[in-house]
């Protein structure tokens, strides 16, 4: 039979597996290699997707000289999930309280009165907030399942967030000492060059 390819979620999913997997940064292009061998996700559409993600904030990407740089750790995909939650339920609320008071008009039209064009108008905003209600509690128990391996992570993303925030600091220095060495550059037009700040420095 043939293979099934994956959904546009799917390789979402994937892609996030393998930041929160390794706790690394990586360029497009490692990803490009990457991707496919590990969660079978084409190269092609690696860039698509991983825009998708920093677009929805989920991953992080910042440029460094000439290379653009991407990471995302698992306490943020928690925090952007509660957020989203409490938008939810707050929308859920909103709905729900709204449903109420148009339940309420529609019994006020029922009293000594034959069906009118409002009354139809009302009833069909109530059926169409019950439909978005049924969908925001759906999508609501989507987000109470939280992945326990990404409530798992959360406890040791400080320490994560700490040594790979240090790892590219000592990158940026090394790259630093180099270019001084190789070019004879000051360190401050260094810095300016590659909107480096000037108090960059180890996070103890």
């Amino acid at each position: 039979s043939k293979k099934k390819g994956l959904s546009f979620e799917e390789k979402r999913a994937r892609m996030m597996e393998i930041f929160f997997e390794t706790k690394d940064v990586f360029q497009l292009k490692d990803l490009e290699k990457i991707a496919p061998k590990e969660k079978g996700i084409t190269s092609m559409s690696v860039k698509e997707i991983l825009q998708s993600l920093v677009d929805d904030g989920m991953v992080d990407t910042d440029r460094i000289g000439t290379s653009n740089y991407f990471w995302a750790f698992p306490s943020k995909a928690l925090h952007a999930r509660k957020r989203k939650l409490e938008e939810l339920e707050s929308q859920f609320a909103e709905s729900s309280q709204k449903k109420e008071a148009l339940q309420g008009s529609i019994e006020k039209s029922k009293i000594g009165r034959e069906d009118t064009a409002e009354r139809a108008a009302l009833l069909k905003e109530l059926a169409a907030l019950r439909q978005k209600k049924e969908q925001l509690k759906a999508e609501i128990d989507k987000y109470r399942e939280c992945d326990p391996d990404v409530v798992e992570e959360m406890r040791q993303t400080n320490q994560v967030a700490k040594e790979a925030a240090n790892r590219w600091t000592d990158n940026i220095f090394s790259i630093k000492s180099w270019a001084k060495r190789k070019f004879g550059f000051e360190e401050s037009r260094i810095d300016k060059g590659f909107g480096i700040p000037e108090d960059l420095d180890y996070i103890d």
